[in-house]
């Protein structure tokens, strides 16, 4: 069965940079982790990468959240150096959720990464409903949220949503 690892936005700006968080930090040695088991096993790994532009606070989220972040070609827009993208794919998302995921044939889906109350969750929820009879899961190890409230309940949707939550 071929199996997919999807990295959410483990970017410098959801890491230490401008939406950063201590938690956020914590989980970087479990994703470089649970990528090279991926890679050990020769399975898919695709990173999603938040992008957007200099007109940011113009748009619908910037009115939402005014923090500037992941601006394309900038270092916090960058996936972080110590996690290996070498030979997988990367997906510029101009926002929370991928729309383009029916393109792909997965089988079985894993999601980690950053925030499991903002584009996990909301990656996961596009996955389950456009492939509702594959595996989805999140690994909670390797995610963390904007807040650890928020964070956990955005588990529990997932997991009432028939995401499996490791």
């Amino acid at each position: 069965m071929k199996k997919t690892l999807i990295v959410i936005d483990m970017q410098n700006d959801f890491i230490d940079g401008s939406l950063g968080t201590k938690e956020a930090e914590a989980i970087v040695e479990n994703v470089q982790a649970k990528i090279q088991e991926y890679k050990n096993r020769g399975d898919e790994i695709i990173f999603t990468r938040d992008t957007h532009h200099e007109d940011y606070m113009d748009t619908n989220e910037g009115k939402h959240l005014p923090v500037i972040h992941c601006i394309e070609g900038t270092d916090g827009w960058q996936i972080r150096q110590e996690l290996d993208t070498e030979g997988a794919e990367i997906i510029n998302k101009p926002s929370f959720g991928y729309t383009g995921w029916d393109k792909y044939s997965f089988e079985e889906v894993e999601l980690i990464g950053l925030c499991t109350d903002i584009c996990v969750v909301s990656n996961a929820l596009i996955l389950k409903a456009l492939f509702p009879e594959i595996k989805v899961s999140v690994d909670s190890s390797c995610c963390a949220g904007v807040t650890p409230d928020s964070h956990e309940a955005a588990l529990k949707t997932m997991q009432m949503c028939q995401v499996e939550i490791i």
